[in-house]
């Protein structure tokens, strides 16, 4: 590991080396994963990209769907003269030693907005590179100011002082490299006008040196927990100009992560976030670019750390933190379990004792959180191996108990009646085919789950040969609801969505490892017993959504799912699916799932655009 410390090093510092940002980004990765695992990441992203060159550009499928996706002008022009609220939006555009042409091009890119209430507020960062100041002092517009400062004092404080000259209701974020489409600005107003939101994000995509746009990012609504663990709003955002000064705008000392610092404490003052579901924003693929190459900003990483483990204790009181996780710009969020609450785990279960066995000790031998107990919940057992094993295992563990469930198989019932045998402040609903990965999967889910702010919390599960199980439900999958990701390695990786390590927020999560907390069961209610084998436990998160808590996919969280070994139905009955129509029905046929992209298809669990 010496030696791989090494030639990071050498690599990170030599100039000719950021005019290869694939060969850094291999050094990095195997660097912070192992030489083993980045072989296999490589492998497994050539294998599902098939349509990605080495170069990263995206052949087909996303050029055809900006195609079908072509913008209307008169229909633009029509729908901005029906507008009852036109605001000025200032755009704010730090610049430091840019190339002209890309500088040129953000600046054509806003002059040519179909929304013309616009105005553009550009500080020059005491760039040396005469070229940039040049084309700057050749600018001859009325809405563009531009202010040089006679020092260099970083992105920060370029931005403040940017903000500072502008005079809009709404000020929107621009990088001196990067580009808007024609339409960002008109589909801003149109969600000031519809929604009334204090902050506004839009999804985005890269554009390289060739004009080729490419790797779209299509993003989930807002996402608290998501944005805790990685940045994922980045650009277009825009905010209501009054609330960026009640935060007093940017922070100096996180040059790298400033925009990431920005948001969460903007988060802190308002829930009104609005994403708007359109690419706005390109981001220019250039050496020293992150979105080309994130090792164009090593200290951004820790920028980025410091940001949310400030946040966390700003929200969540001294006892929250944040920990850098094994990938660049991904941050593993802890919270406070007080006390050391009592965790009830329920597991129900019919013979299957191979299964149980296994899931039990599991919990035993590997769980490094002691404060717990497992309640079993025996629906008619036949096996005399089972009833051995069961009295054996409650003699042997004063934690364990076995309680006699002798009624028809209803997964709600049975959960329920685990809740009313139970002594825990958190509840773990688990099913008897899963095994423990993670020796810290209990405090992890119970320190989210006993937040005041959550519903329900679920892990990243995994079929036996490593493929994902369970990375997150969205309704609407597949005419129901499924799991995203399923059959995917547990990589991360990038995709049209975000990546499957990544901790967020979800409508959803399975019931076949959920933890709940008593005080939320008590707000929200028991599992719904009209359901009789599945539907239940995305009903009880769509319940808990709409009470206006979040659910959280954590994927820190790891266990193997045997996929319902022990009880396969032959046929789900009819009221699970009449049951889930009717509750699934706002999400399905009306607004679609918050967290999961209109943009993707919901034909196959694996991320990809609509046709």
């Amino acid at each position: 590991m010496g030696l791989l410390n090494d030639i990071f090093r050498r690599l990170l510092y030599i100039k000719l080396l950021g005019k290869f940002p694939l060969l850094l980004k291999g050094v990095l990765s195997i660097y912070r994963e192992g030489l083993g695992k980045s072989i296999e990441k490589a492998r497994y992203y050539l294998k599902v990209n098939k349509n990605v060159l080495a170069l990263g550009m995206i052949k087909g499928d996303y050029h055809r769907w900006m195609k079908k996706n072509k913008l209307s002008e008169k229909k633009i022009e029509k729908e901005i003269e029906g507008f009852q609220h036109k605001p000025k939006i200032s755009i704010i555009m730090p610049v430091f030693n840019v190339d002209p042409r890309w500088l040129m091009l953000s600046v054509t890119a806003v002059q040519n907005q179909f929304y013309s209430n616009w105005e553009l507020c550009i500080v020059d960062d005491s760039s040396s590179n005469q070229k940039t100041i040049n084309y700057l002092k050749s600018i001859h517009n009325s809405k563009i100011k531009i202010k040089f400062l006679d020092k260099n004092q970083g992105i920060s404080v370029a931005s403040n002082t940017a903000i500072e000259m502008a005079e809009g209701e709404y000020v929107a974020l621009l990088d001196h490299d990067d580009e808007i489409t024609k339409d960002a600005l008109f589909e801003v107003v149109k969600a000031v006008n519809e929604k009334d939101p204090d902050m506004i994000y839009s999804d985005e995509d890269k554009v390289d040196r060739y004009d080729n746009k490419t790797k779209p990012f299509f993003k989930p609504d807002w996402s608290p927990d998501l944005l805790r663990t990685q940045n994922y709003i980045c650009h277009f955002t825009v905010i209501r100009k009054a609330l960026l000064d009640s935060v007093k705008g940017f922070r100096k000392g996180f040059e790298g992560a400033q925009d990431h610092d920005l948001f969460l404490r903007v988060s802190e003052k308002t829930n009104k976030i609005h994403h708007i579901s359109k690419v706005l924003y390109s981001w220019r693929e250039i050496e020293t670019s992150t979105a080309c190459n994130s090792l164009s900003k090593p200290y951004a990483q820790v920028a980025g750390l410091n940001a949310v483990d400030e946040h966390l204790n700003r929200v969540f009181g001294n006892g929250a933190l944040a920990k850098e996780s094994e990938y660049l710009f991904v941050y593993d969020t802890r919270f406070t379990l007080s006390n050391g609450p009592l965790v009830s785990i329920i597991i129900p279960t019919k013979d299957g004792v191979g299964y149980l066995k296994t899931c039990v000790e599991s919990i035993l031998t590997k769980s490094t959180y002691s404060n717990y107990e497992i309640i079993i919940l025996d629906n008619n057992s036949e096996k005399t191996e089972t009833k051995s094993w069961l009295k054996e295992i409650t003699d042997r563990y004063l934690k364990i108990r076995v309680i006699d469930a002798s009624y028809q198989f209803c997964w709600s019932k049975l959960n329920n009646h685990g809740i009313a045998e139970a002594n825990g402040d958190v509840f773990i609903f688990l099913n008897n085919d899963i095994e423990v990965i993670s020796n810290d999967w209990i405090e992890r889910l119970a320190e989210q789950a006993i937040r005041d702010d959550v519903g329900a919390v679920g892990p990243l599960l995994l079929y036996k040969d490593g493929t994902i199980q369970h990375a997150g439900v969205v309704v609407g999958l597949g005419g129901w609801a499924d799991h995203i990701f399923k059959g995917m390695k547990p990589i991360h990786i990038g995709s049209p969505y975000v990546s499957p390590m990544v901790k967020r927020n979800v409508l959803a999560v399975t019931g076949s490892c959920m933890a709940i907390s008593r005080k939320a069961i008590d707000r929200i209610g028991k599992f719904d017993e009209n359901f009789m084998v599945c539907g239940s436990d995305v009903e009880i998160c769509l319940r808990a959504y709409e009470k206006g808590l979040h659910n959280i996919y954590d994927p820190f969280v790891r266990l193997y799912h045997f996929e319902s070994r022990t009880r396969i139905p032959d046929n789900i009955p009819d009221c699970d699916f009449e049951m889930s129509k009717k509750h699934y029905k706002k999400y399905i046929e009306d607004s679609g799932d918050p967290y999961f992209n209109g943009n993707l298809s919901l034909d196959n669990t694996t991320p990809m655009l609509t046709n």
